[in-house]
């Protein structure tokens, strides 16, 4: 270890601030370097094929996608192609087309939320800050549950669904968890799946971010939940989301939905009035780059490569500085995904000004818990990925020397 002390902190943390240095690690953006490896669909996109077996991708119809993004993305989770939808940019803007058809129309014939009185989501964190957004943006309250060490706690949240209907979803980012690089442990996933809900109209948003997006080039076991739905007769239950965002391009790849029959039909029922097809001539380019599960694995295997020495680099300065026994400061080492959790106790608002004033930018301090509030002062998200590394050492002094500082006041 290489622990500072109060006085060598606050010189190291003046030096990172006459640096006049500006480093943002807000978001958990790709680099440069990684959208370069999705320049090659572009390359090749002229040389394509875009007609198919009853349709044309530069034409109308095909409001699921077409079919070989339909399948591509069917092997993905594990399910049909009859239970895909393949739609534009994000799986973010599914989440929240799903949340305001249910608020204005209801679920499969149940009545729409808005006119059901309060409504509640429960919000496993840390977690994700845009799911928790767009409860906000509906006035849907949140309900935080305590994230573990293999998911949420499923006694807490068995128990609020199962006794009250006024309980209509949960958030979960079940692999490589955003913030935490959790992965949802078989138990859990069966827990969930077994669900016997108040309300007949509550989802679960899976929001399968990142399902391969493994840092260490072994694809990492999540059980599959429509398979443990099935078993307890819960088809209807999960709305299932990814995207090629970080694969390909951010806000220009395709994402999907997966869901039961019944729950696309409902989906459908109300895209329909909103848009004749999606960007088909898109999703021919990203199923003809990207193949195969197998081909993605490779493709990711380039990306983790790039990513892998940052995740290392902010482990070993914490380490270096902390140790792994710190009682005051820990942090996740995760398996894939895009974040490192860190919990300074008690002072992550503290840590958070001084980084700012030295330059160094971490996502807003709280937004990993429901409305902006964590409950403990301690939960920091850090984002290394866009950052070079020596750009990534220069944000490890400030954010060490902050730490140490604020713990020590």
């Amino acid at each position: 270890m290489k622990s500072l002390s109060l006085d060598e902190a606050k010189c190291l943390l003046e030096k990172c601030k006459n640096s006049g240095r500006q480093v943002d690690m807000t978001r958990g953006r790709p680099s440069k370097e990684q959208l370069e490896i999705g320049m090659r669909m572009l390359e090749s996109a002229g040389e394509l094929d875009y007609t198919y077996a009853g349709g044309d991708a530069r034409n109308y119809g095909d409001l699921k996608g077409v079919p070989a993004a339909r399948e591509l993305f069917a092997d993905l989770f594990g399910v049909g192609k009859e239970n895909v939808v393949v739609l534009d940019g994000s799986s973010l803007s599914i989440m929240y087309r799903l949340v305001a058809n249910a608020m204005d129309f209801g679920i499969m014939g149940e009545k729409p939320w808005r006119e059901q009185g309060r409504v509640k989501f429960l919000c496993p964190a840390p977690g994700y800050d845009r799911h928790f957004a767009i409860c906000e943006e509906f006035g849907i309250e949140m309900m935080t549950v305590p994230m573990l060490a293999d998911g949420p706690d499923m006694d807490v949240i068995e128990r609020l669904v199962q006794s009250d209907a006024s309980v209509k979803g949960i958030w979960c980012v079940p692999k490589y968890s955003n913030p935490t690089g959790i992965i949802f442990s078989d138990s859990t996933v069966e827990c969930f799946a077994s669900l016997k809900p108040a309300a007949k109209d509550f989802r679960i948003f899976w929001d399968n971010a990142y399902i391969v997006h493994s840092l260490t080039g072994e694809q990492h076991h999540l059980a599959n939940i429509f398979d443990e739905a099935k078993k307890c007769g819960n088809d209807d239950l999960i709305y299932e989301f990814t995207s090629t965002s970080k694969i390909t391009f951010a806000g220009s790849g395709i994402a999907a939905l997966a869901a039961s029959e019944k729950n696309i039909a409902d989906f459908l029922s109300h895209l329909q009035f909103e848009m004749i097809n999606p960007n088909k001539v898109n999703q021919v380019m990203h199923a003809a780059y990207l193949k195969n599960t197998d081909n993605i694995a490779r493709i990711m295997g380039e990306h983790a490569a790039l990513l892998r020495p940052k995740f290392e680099l902010v482990d070993r300065r914490l380490f270096e500085a902390f140790g792994r026994d710190c009682p005051d400061v820990k942090w996740t080492m995760p398996l894939g995904g895009y974040f490192i959790s860190l919990d300074v106790r008690g002072v992550a608002a503290r840590v958070g000004e001084l980084t700012k004033c030295a330059g160094v930018k971490f996502t807003k301090v709280g937004a990993t818990y429901p409305y902006g509030k964590d409950p403990h002062n301690s939960n920091i998200r850090i984002a290394p990925s866009i950052p070079t590394l020596e750009e990534l050492d220069f944000a490890m002094d400030a954010l060490i020397a902050a730490i140490t500082i604020a713990l020590a006041e």
